[in-house]
Formats: structure tokens, C-alpha cells, sequence
């Protein structure tokens, strides 16, 4: 249930009607939204009666929710949510890019790539301290040395910086070190991290599962929002089909989707999907058209030498030359 308020009721009013709602055992959850406040009514087991709460004062409407997942939806909030991360803002009708390699390797390595990628236009710096890999032999990354390599680089080139966190036992110290929190797609139903994730204060990318339906998707974002954590990005990443030509297979359809659906931005992820190079360009240029809240592109100065996904790694030069097509498609379609 959303309870809708009058325009300029105060603070106080607000407050008074979160505690009426309170005293019936729910869960009052205050949504601040343009000129007008809105209260939503969470962990109701049944229906909830709306005559208890339209006579009360400063109360314009009460609208039921249909939609399994409450804080993500547009029934909760019509509004974009806009997410500000250091110059870039995600949800506004621009398209910020998030850019670096997928392992951090080295501190030489991570500089390098981050100060051209931020040369080339992008906003925010991506790189794995831990890795999630399908084989136990395969490089793991460098944890605790990783994140204070991405904390320099955010120190030396001003980027803030991304990284995945894989489990509870390190989220503290990956929290400490970078600006964005990412669950990859292994882990989107990991309920614990995606529960913990909702208690910090670090925005949460959240990746799509690669089977995952868009209600599981938003489901697990609810997790995340529920715990009190309303900076949320949805990036979709490929999901697993039947093709051998890619290593996923890019949902581009989920965008739109995924967009009538949440007020969330929705970001994706070229390099994952294609997982390789010569896919990764033209995938980048149909996400720009598509009105993407943003990219995350992996680039890496030596891609042939990478530690990890080498082959889906753009080089410097084509990353610059991507970003300028992708501002001139943006410009053409325009800003929602």
C-alpha cells in the first residue's frame, strides 16, 4: 500500500501518520519524491484497509501495490531514481561509463588504464580485487592489495571506483576501500550479501542473474532496498541461452522492461555479455540507443597478457574511439 500526502505537509505531519501506521503493526517506509512525500506500508501479511488512513489529515490518496516487489516499483515511486557518484549521475537521461579491467593486476597496470579511460570520457573506474572464477585454478585476484591499488587510483586520477564484493566475510573490508559496491550475477540471490549490501552506505550495482527472470531480478534488489539501502543500479550482463557464437547472450529488451517496471537505473554491460572483443563495440553502440543509464566496459592496455577475460578487453585507442560514437548516438536520440 502507498499512502500519498499533500503537497507541503511538513515533517511532523509526516512523522505523526508513520506512527499511526506503526501502531497497526506494519512497516511505515517515509519516500520522499518531488514536491510531495509518500509513506509506503511494507510487511503487511494481508490486505491492508485504506479507510484507516484517508480521513487522516495531511492524506491525499492511498494507492494499492500489486506488484510483488513494493520499493522497487513504479507504484511506489514514478520518479527516476538518481544516483550521484562523485561527477557522474545514473538515472537522469545521461549515460555515464564505467571503465578498467576485470582483474586489477598490478598498480602500474591500474594507473595506466585509468588514466586513459578517463581521458576517453569515463566517469567511474571498475576493477575485480576478487575474483569469482568458474575454475579454482584460475587467477583469484589480489584481494586486500587489489583495493588498495583501486584506492589509489581513485586518490591519483580523482575516478571514483568499482568493485565486486563476493561474500559477507569481506564486505566490511571491500566497503572500506572503494565507492561502489558490485554483486555479481552469482550471487544476486545470495540473500545474506544482498541483505548486508542494504545496511551500507555504498550504492549497490546489482548484476542480473544469468538465468534470472526481470521479477527475480527485481526481487533481489528489493532485498538490498528493504534493509534501508535505496541506491540501487540494475545492470544487465547477458544471460546463458543455447548460442556458441557468445560467450551470453545480451538482453537488450529487459532495458525498456526493466524500466516500465522500476524507478532503479539500469545500466549494462557489453564485455560480459559478448565476451569477446569484436562483439563488445557494436553491443555498446545498441545500448547507447537504447537509452541506457549507463555502460560498464572492460579495457585493458595489454589484453593479450590480461590475467583475466583478456579476450572481451577493449584497447585504449578502440575505448576512446567507442566513447565518441556512443556521445554521438546519445545525441541523437537525446535525454529522456
Amino acid at each position: 500500500m502507498l499512502v500519498v500526502l499533500e503537497k507541503g505537509t511538513t515533517e511532523e505531519g509526516v512523522l505523526a501518520i508513520v506512527r499511526i501506521i506503526e501502531k497497526r503493526g506494519y512497516t511505515a517506509r517515509p519516500i520522499p519524491g518531488g514536491d510531495r512525500v509518500s509513506i509506503g506500508i511494507l510487511h503487511n501479511k494481508g490486505s491492508v484497509d485504506a479507510a484507516h488512513f484517508l480521513g487522516l489529515d495531511g492524506v491525499k490518496e492511498v494507492i494499492p501495490v500489486t506488484k510483488p516487489y513494493k520499493l522497487v516499483s513504479r507504484e511506489f515511486q514514478r520518479d527516476n531514481t538518481q544516483i550521484k557518484i562523485g561527477d557522474a549521475v545514473f538515472g537522469n537521461g545521461t549515460m555515464p561509463v564505467i571503465a578498467g579491467p576485470c582483474a586489477v593486476e598490478s598498480l602500474e597496470q591500474v594507473l595506466t588504464i585509468a588514466r586513459s579511460v578517463k581521458n576517453a570520457g569515463a566517469m567511474l573506474f571498475r576493477g575485480g580485487a576478487f575474483k569469482p572464477r568458474t575454475s579454482p585454478y584460475s587467477f583469484q585476484g589480489l584481494g586486500e592489495q587489489g583495493l588498495k591499488f583501486l584506492a589509489k587510483v581513485r586518490e591519483e586520477t580523482g575516478l571514483p571506483v568499482v568493485t565486486e564484493v563476493l561474500d559477507v566475510e569481506n564486505f566490511d573490508l571491500v566497503e572500506a576501500h572503494v565507492d561502489v559496491i558490485q554483486i555479481g550475477t552469482r550471487n544476486m540471490q545470495n540473500f545474506s550479501l544482498l541483505r548486508r549490501a542494504g545496511r551500507s552506505k555504498r550504492p549497490v550495482i546489482l548484476k542480473r542473474g544469468m538465468s534470472a527472470m526481470l521479477q527475480e531480478w527485481l526481487m533481489a534488489a528489493e532485498y538490498i532496498m528493504e534493509e534501508g539501502n535505496s541506491q540501487v543500479i540494475l545492470c544487465e550482463r547477458g544471460i546463458r541461452t543455447f548460442v556458441r557464437h557468445s560467450r551470453n547472450t545480451l538482453d537488450l529488451s529487459v532495458v525498456p522492461a526493466a524500466k516500465k517496471e522500476t524507478h532503479l537505473p539500469i545500466i549494462v554491460d557489453p564485455s560480459h555479455a559478448a565476451g569477446v572483443r569484436d562483439q563488445v563495440i557494436p553491443l555498446a553502440y545498441a545500448s547507447a540507443a537504447l537509452g541506457a543509464d549507463g555502460q560498464m566496459i572492460e579495457v585493458h592496455n595489454k589484453p593479450e597478457e590480461a590475467l583475466s577475460d583478456g579476450a572481451q578487453s577493449l584497447y585504449p585507442d578502440q575505448f576512446e574511439a567507442v566513447m565518441k560514437k556512443m556521445n554521438a548516438i546519445r545525441a541523437i536520440i537525446g535525454t529522456e
